[in-house]
């Protein structure tokens, strides 16, 4: 049962919307299912003389007696709106049932305490099965204006306690740090224009991947202008510096602040995440063009440790700059498991804030590894799906971490999350392996890898060698020999990153981190060699540009 509290200022105008067609020809029998006094509330849907205008002015009554005492000026957005809509699959309601969440959840949210002789005037109109409006103005009998701070929260949680008594689908519970809904208008127009999303769900999703690859404020919007989104900064009266920014959509007129659009999205929130840096120390191409995806395989496992065992600040910090990783992620593999890593970054939007303060600078090298990301070389291959398996780890990590804490909504998104980053990973991993497998190397040469894995870790020996990637393990310990390393000191270094009690496919485990290990022969090669030694500034790619365009086609498609 989801409720959706909003406020405006025209009473009259919403009860033409609730008793008229809709927009679609989509309200039948419209009708009050419950008021503040049912024999004082005229009924347009069941009494053909009602008007609009006389249930407005019975409505407004107090609103009328304030506006005197004000010498003439209303009180601003004094119509509170509330649809209720059960969920899809839920049972009927009859209108008595109707009245009764409507009464509870005026109730709840401080429009008309019970006992409350002096609350404000309310109706509850019925157009469709599974949903009702509730209207209030909201002025009390003493001219107060009622208490309604977290209105929409405690509407929420009263429809939790009614799903339970009802028999209703449960939803999950929020903790005010979700983004805000698209409006009915917001996506009739959407439909109108072809467009797969609203323009607020466009540019959400286009701040988040311009704010993952971005290193100051400044870049931030003059990347989104790029994108062909204009970008108005607020001037604050008192400091004369920014202090606030909205966007819009290319061709359209409506501008959305940076926190209406999600709370980490705002301009407070985006300062803290992206100090200003000096374009010097941006990262730059070296010799070994494949570090910054090891250094992010590296720091993405630290993450999956910090979930299990950190402070919480630290943690959502972590899962903060995670999310960063995921969208960066997705702009630098190519393929086809690209459109399920940008689906997995899309879905843990949600989940990378909750009310718990992030910290920020213990989550330092994550967010310096996205942000290296972004500039990094596309580099399809082992070492890329490396770091996707690693991401999927810490996001399993993330889902456990939210549920323990009870955040519903974040562990639900997380779990989403998953799922796409597992079917990335089966779509980038499965060719790999197979041919990982059939370059596998020869019996002799397998039975020495075999006593090396019986020596570096035995009480996972017997699970290793059972696990069906184990032939393409074995050619990861050939190619790792012909770099430089040991294979058995190899395992027992990779098998001391994390626990293998929990892995269900052990050997594919191993198998990407000796993947993430460097070249050492290549490693020493660069360091005796001088000529080797120059540095070049890598220009950044159009990371948030090629996303845009991406999301761009899909919002044009029917």
């Amino acid at each position: 049962m989801v409720p959706d509290v909003s406020t405006g200022s025209d009473t009259r105008g919403l009860i033409a919307y609730l008793f008229g067609p809709g927009r679609r020809d989509e309200h039948t029998d419209p009708h009050i299912v419950a008021a503040w006094d049912l024999t004082g509330a005229p009924d347009p849907g069941r009494d053909p003389e009602v008007t609009y205008t006389q249930l407005a002015n019975r409505l407004d009554h107090h609103v009328d007696l304030r506006t005197r005492e004000l010498g003439g000026k209303k009180p601003p957005q004094h119509v509170w709106h509330c649809p209720v809509r059960t969920a899809p699959g839920d049972r009927y309601l009859t209108d008595a049932e109707w009245a009764e969440v409507a009464r509870r959840v005026v109730a709840a949210t401080g429009i008309a305490p019970e006992g409350d002789e002096k609350a404000c005037r309310w109706i509850a109109v019925r157009h469709a099965d599974d949903h009702i409006h509730i209207l209030a103005t909201s002025v009390r009998a003493d001219g107060r204006r009622p208490r309604t701070n977290r209105d929409g929260w405690r509407a929420q949680k009263e429809c939790r306690r009614i799903e339970a008594e009802f028999g209703l689908r449960r939803l999950k519970s929020g903790d005010l740090t979700a983004p805000r809904t698209p409006t009915g208008a917001e996506r009739a127009k959407a439909e109108r224009l072809g467009q797969d999303v609203t323009a607020r769900e466009w540019l959400r999703e286009q701040a988040y991947a311009v704010a993952a690859s971005v290193r100051s404020i400044d870049e931030y919007f003059t990347v989104l202008g790029s994108l062909g989104i204009q970008v108005k900064p607020r001037i604050s009266a008192k400091t004369g510096e920014v202090d606030g920014y909205s966007l819009t959509a290319p061709g359209d007129t409506i501008w959305y602040g940076g926190s209406k659009l999600a709370p980490d999205l705002s301009y407070n929130r985006l300062t803290e995440r992206l100090p200003t840096q000096e374009v010097a120390d941006r990262p730059q191409q070296v010799a070994d063009p494949a570090g910054s995806w090891r250094r992010t395989e590296s720091a993405v496992r630290t993450a999956r440790t910090v979930l299990d065992a950190g402070d919480d600040a630290v943690a959502q910090g972590h899962l903060e700059a995670y999310g960063d990783i995921l969208h960066n992620l997705a702009r630098a593999t190519p393929g086809p498991h690209q459109e399920q890593l940008q689906a997995a970054a899309q879905a843990f939007n949600r989940a990378r804030r909750s009310a718990i303060r992030a910290d920020h600078q213990a989550a330092t090298e994550l967010r310096r590894a996205a942000k290296e990301l972004a500039y990094a070389p596309n580099l399809p291959g082992g070492l890329a799906i490396a770091v996707v398996f690693a991401a999927l780890h810490v996001a399993r990590a993330a889902a456990k971490w939210h549920a323990q804490r009870g955040h519903e909504q974040q562990a639900a998104a997380a779990e989403q999350a998953v799922r796409h980053l597992q079917d990335s990973y089966r779509q980038a991993a499965e060719p790999v392996l197979a041919d990982l497998t059939r370059r596998a190397p020869r019996p002799a040469t397998a039975r020495q890898f075999e006593a090396d894995v019986r020596a570096a870790v035995p009480d996972h020996a017997d699970r290793i060698l059972a696990d069906p990637a184990w032939h393409a393990l074995a050619t990861t310990l050939a190619r790792a020999e012909t770099a430089g390393h040991r294979p058995r000191h190899l395992l027992a270094e990779v098998a001391a990153h994390r626990e293998l009690d929990t892995a269900e496919r052990p050997a594919e485990v191993l198998n990407w981190r000796i993947t993430a290990q460097p070249n050492r022969r290549a490693q020493a090669a660069r360091a005796s060699s001088t000529c080797r030694t120059a540095r070049t500034t890598l220009t950044p790619q159009p990371a948030p540009a090629a996303m845009g365009e991406q999301l761009a086609d899909r919002r044009r498609r029917r």
